[in-house]
């Protein structure tokens, strides 16, 4: 017999002894010696079969799959429902023995009957508590010498899992021995016998002082509280200590998990969480496709459809490495192999495209198959226009082909207002989007389309925080190209949701004013200067002096400020936290063919200068390589692209566009567009 199934037999066991000796305590403490006698002989036949029924409550209420060793008040109140129900059955049972005359009387009563319930329930709970007690005191996981004392720093609330997994963790051998709380009024205070011995500025004072009493801390490990501020100065001094800063990641099978601080750390914002329901119904029971699902931002989408119960997962990639590493990843989260399905392709080949949908006929597709690396896109520019333009207008034909119900491509912010190739290849994207949901709109065709905007993703492939973490590692310079930059930042898990809940909104989203660009709502932007500051500070040493700072000057087809949104799109309500949208006039569909053949023409002929031409046409506010429009299409565009070319400090230059459309939507405009 297994360990498992013996231990539940004891239990149970335990728990029939405990309600037969309930009974018999209840008729002591209610009736005189004699009554009491009399009743026992009257009981002893039915008490088989009560304490059948009662089995039968015990497993109807679970019992039997909590553990003792952590048992709680949880515990406590299914044990009393258990026993609530037993009493009300045999409260029930004597009511209809007395009806139909087979009893005159009620044997038990209400009084027995109340006696009964708080007897059985304290026989049941009481030993269940007294285990775990017995475990948490007497048998921690290490002691003495042995073990590694552990100092907390975060609220009660957020502390008291820590201090409940480590104690029961046997193979952790860490010992709490102290608590920093970000709150003053929590000094003085113990939690689970744990003191709190004061507040985060006493950091070092604490450290001295277990140092001194014999009990020297050899971990930190701080809760998200205690990192809402200043977490790369809480760092450094951690450092100075000669200790290890690590961060509290959640109650896992093995215990609490912790890890390094993450880069979502450095947001200058609380991260955004969409309602998980939202996400759910886009997704659960459905066929979904992913292009580009070998990159970060594309696997992180295709992590996120499995959790939400996508039926099916296609993932179209033109790496065979990028597309076994993203499988064999998806695998290793422990999702089944026949629910993912990924295929080589070239999102660029329309025929192969048309194949494939037809084959696997999802119902969203998310197009995150992009090429997006600024400097590598001015000098293949073509490459650019090829992947970025066609391939998404040849994903969006083929999904309309494929009764696809919704087509998410993801953007950038770097499409609105362009100076790069990247920009202007991702902005005629969305045109080229937008004409065909109008046109699907007007039709009344089945397929919707629309675009979201990304800002920089914190980790995603090519990104800022990669390159600094490995230059700070390698003990510097951090190459910054200038100190006036400044970007919106999104974590992966952000970018992701967006995606998804863009679809969600999209699928409810009707009528002629529907929004055809969705956007995060980042907070301020960060200036990428400060960023180098805090993830120096961060990994525990100090900016310019342990580690320098080197300013390498602006690449072709950067700028200093980015944009949410143009002057041309007009705002409109979501109705989801934490995201905007917005809808443009979009262009006709067969004009928008038209240059799109345009751009197929230069591209196909390696010509620029016509490439180049037929943008600025289609996007008069793209500026190739930063250079002044001759003739922009709005004057107060010139006069900002001025002060942004010529001003590198953010709060002179051009202002960002989140920060003026927030406005836009809060005051009447006679336009109807924001700014």
């Amino acid at each position: 017999m297994k360990r498992s199934h013996a231990t539940r037999l004891l239990i149970i066991a335990h728990d029939m002894a405990m309600t037969a000796l309930a009974v018999v305590l209840a008729l002591f403490l209610r009736f005189d010696p004699w009554a009491f006698s009399q009743r026992l002989d009257a009981l002893a036949p039915v008490l088989p079969i009560f304490l059948l029924m009662a089995l039968g409550v015990y497993f109807h209420f679970r019992l039997y799959q909590g553990k003792w060793r952590f048992a709680s008040m949880p515990d406590v109140i299914m044990i009393a429902k258990a026993v609530g129900l037993i009493c009300l059955v045999v409260t029930v049972a004597e009511f209809l023995a007395i009806r139909f005359g087979y009893l005159s009387e009620f044997v038990l009563g209400r009084r027995l009957i109340l006696i009964y319930w708080l007897v059985q329930a304290c026989l049941l709970a009481a030993p269940r508590l007294a285990y775990r007690y017995w475990k948490d005191r007497y048998w921690m996981p290490a002691s003495g010498q042995d073990a590694t004392h552990v100092l907390l720093l975060g609220r009660g609330t957020e502390v008291e899992p820590i201090i409940r997994a480590l104690q029961a963790d046997t193979r952790a051998r860490l010992t709490p021995v102290g608590i920093l709380s970000p709150r003053g009024a929590d000094a003085g205070q113990s939690i689970r016998g744990v003191p709190v011995d004061g507040t985060l500025d006493d950091l070092e004072n604490v450290v001295r002082a277990n140092t001194m009493g014999g009990t020297p801390i050899r971990r930190i490990i701080a809760t998200p509280s205690a990192l809402q501020t200043d977490p790369e100065v809480l760092a450094t001094r951690v450092k100075r200590l000669g200790l290890a800063l690590a961060r509290f990641e959640g109650i896992g099978a093995l215990g609490a998990a912790t890890g390094s601080i993450e880069i979502e750390d450095l947001l200058s914002r609380p991260p955004v969480d969409i309602d998980p329901y939202l996400l759910e119904r886009a997704i659960h029971g459905r066929v979904v496709l992913v292009t580009g699902g070998g990159g970060s931002i594309g696997l992180e989408v295709c992590r996120s459809c499995l959790k939400l119960g996508a039926k099916k997962l296609i993932i179209l990639e033109n790496s065979e490495p990028a597309i076994y590493l993203a499988r064999e990843a998806l695998l290793a989260d422990g999702h089944p192999a026949s629910a993912i399905s990924a295929y080589l392709c070239d999102i660029r080949d329309r025929a192969r495209l048309d194949a494939l949908m037809a084959e696997t006929r999802p119902e969203l597709v998310f197009h995150a198959a992009a090429l997006k690396q600024v400097p590598f896109l001015e000098q293949d520019w073509d490459e650019g226009l090829r992947t970025n333009t066609l391939g998404s207008l040849a994903v969006a034909d083929a999904s309309i082909a494929a009764g696809v119900k919704i087509v998410v491509m993801i953007s950038t912010d770097k499409a609105v207002e362009p100076v790069s190739v990247l920009g202007a290849s991702k902005r005629a994207a969305e045109i080229a989007i937008e004409a065909l949901d109008a046109d699907q709109a007007q039709k009344g065709g089945y397929t919707r389309l629309i675009s979201v905007r990304f800002g920089n993703v914190l980790g995603s492939s090519g990104s800022v925080i990669p390159r600094f973490k490995a230059q700070i590692e390698r003990g510097g310079p951090v190459t910054v190209t200038d100190k006036g930059m400044v970007r919106y930042f999104m974590t992966v898990t952000e970018a992701a949701d967006l995606v998804v809940v863009a679809a969600a909104h999209a699928m409810q989203d009707k009528g002629d004013g529907r929004a055809s660009v969705y956007v995060l709502r980042m907070g301020q932007p960060v200036r990428i200067y400060e960023l180098a500051e805090r993830m120096i500070r961060l990994s525990g040493y100090e900016p310019h002096k342990d580690i320098m700072i080197e300013v390498t000057g602006i690449r072709p087809g950067e700028r200093l400020n980015e944009v949410l949104f143009s002057g041309q799109e007009s705002l409109k309500e979501s109705g989801i936290e934490g995201v905007m949208a917005a809808r443009t006039q979009a262009a006709k569909l067969a004009e928008a063919r038209a240059w799109v053949a345009k751009i197929a023409d230069a591209v196909a002929s390696r010509d620029r200068a016509m490439a180049e031409t037929v943008l600025v046409e289609k996007i008069p506010d793209f500026r190739p390589n930063g250079v002044e429009l001759a003739a922009p299409a709005l004057p107060v565009r010139k006069a900002r692209a001025k002060r942004a070319a010529t001003d590198s400090t953010p709060a002179q230059s051009e202002r960002p566009a989140l920060q003026s459309a927030e406005k836009a939507a809060a005051r009447p405009n006679p336009r109807g567009r924001p700014g």
